[in-house]
C-alpha cells in the first residue's frame, strides 16, 4: 500500500533542513534575555543567523506630553546592543553564532510580524511575558503561536 501526501504550497523554501534565520525579540526584560541565551544556542547548532529584535514603541501621548520617547528607546536599543557584543565576547573562540541586530517601530506584537516577515524568519523565539495582565488579555508569545506563521519559541 503507497501513502499519498497532499504537496502543500510554500511562500519559500530554502531546501536545507532546520532554521537558517531565528528571530528574538529582546525589551531588556529577564525573560527576553533568557530567551535571547536560548535562540543564540539553537542559531550556533544550526549553523543560523541570530536576528535579534528590539521593537521601539511609538507613543505618540508621551511624545505630546513633552517625554522624551524617541531618546529613551533609542538609549535602551543602544544599551541591548552592547550587552550582546558583550556576551558575543566572552564566548569568542568557544562557540560562534551570526547575528544582527534590528529594530521596528511598533508594538511588540505588530514589530515582531513585520521583523519575522521581513527577515524571513523560520522560527521565532520570545521571552515568557512577565506582566499579570497579560494573562488575561494574551501575550506578545499567545498572538505569535496563534498566527500559526512560523515555529515559536517561549522561554520562561
Amino acid at each position: 500500500m503507497t501513502e499519498q501526501h497532499e504537496q502543500h504550497s510554500h511562500t519559500f523554501e530554502r531546501g536545507t533542513d532546520g532554521p537558517k534565520v531565528i528571530v528574538v525579540g529582546v525589551d531588556g526584560s529577564d525573560s527576553s534575555l533568557r530567551a535571547a541565551a536560548y535562540a543564540g544556542g539553537l542559531a550556533r547548532r544550526q549553523h543560523a543567523l541570530l536576528a535579534v529584535v528590539y521593537v521601539q514603541p511609538v507613543l505618540a501621548a508621551g511624545a505630546a506630553l513633552g517625554a522624551p520617547v524617541a531618546e529613551t528607546t533609542d538609549e535602551i536599543a543602544e544599551d541591548l546592543i552592547t550587552q550582546i557584543r558583550e556576551a558575543a565576547e566572552r564566548v569568542k573562540g568557544i562557540f560562534e553564532v551570526r547575528w544582527e541586530f534590528h529594530t521596528f517601530p511598533g508594538d511588540p506584537y505588530n514589530g515582531l510580524v513585520k521583523a519575522a516577515d521581513e527577515l524571513k524568519a523560520d522560527a521565532v523565539v520570545v521571552g515568557a511575558s512577565e506582566q499579570a495582565g497579560h494573562r488575561i488579555i494574551g501575550s506578545v508569545a499567545v498572538r505569535l503561536v496563534k498566527a500559526g506563521r512560523w515555529p515559536v519559541t517561549v522561554v520562561p
